[in-house]
């Protein structure tokens, strides 16, 4: 029973706040912005948002679910030292969820702010076969203005060096699953049994 409970309670991902209240002096601390855009055109009357994102260290397999929920939004994340994998992103449109897996890498170092760019999601017009782009670039203007937000939040943090790194892939492109629960239709009338 004690391995059992053991492996249940190491693949539950540890929620964290996409901006948390405070962070340690001397942690390791990644920020980022992300970005949500739909590459067509739709007839809902909602536009795509990150619900979430989630990240997994490569070597303890610890895996952090970030709450965005907003199509625009600066993540400031106190994380352990190691490489981490972002793994998966729910895309929320109202009542309707979708979900997608990746694969893009990058570095936390110990002691470090680290800048990851801005992640731009860019999501497919409604439709079977749905596709979602992550890429994540590193434009001037939106670093300084995370850097500003970041100082103002945290004026710990001022005067600490700030690498950037960018996931890699830069880019990367993934189908979108849809997720339950599917808005309001009885079940006779889903697409999809999970």
């Amino acid at each position: 029973m004690g391995l059992l409970s053991g492996a249940l309670l190491a693949s539950c991902a540890t929620e964290l706040a996409s901006t948390p209240e405070s962070l340690e002096a001397s942690a390791s601390v990644v920020f980022g912005r992300a970005v949500t855009v739909l590459t067509g055109k739709t007839t809902r009357w909602y536009g795509p948002a990150v619900r979430f994102f989630e990240l997994a260290n490569r070597h303890t397999n610890e895996r952090f679910r970030v709450e965005l929920r907003s199509d625009d939004k600066l993540f400031v994340l106190q994380l352990p030292v190691g490489e981490y994998v972002l793994s998966r992103v729910q895309i929320s449109e109202g009542p309707f969820m979708s979900m997608a897996d990746f694969q893009s890498t990058f570095q936390v170092a110990a002691d470090q702010v680290t800048y990851l760019g801005t992640w731009r999601f860019g999501v497919d017009t409604p439709r079977y076969g749905r596709m979602v782009v992550v890429s994540a670039v590193q434009e001037q203007e939106d670093q300084a203005q995370a850097e500003r937000q970041l100082m103002a939040r945290y004026p710990d943090l001022e005067g600490r060096p700030i690498a950037m790194v960018l996931p890699i892939p830069a880019s990367a492109e993934s189908r979108l699953y849809e997720v339950m629960p599917y808005p309001r239709y009885s079940r006779y009338f889903r697409r999809h049994w999970w």
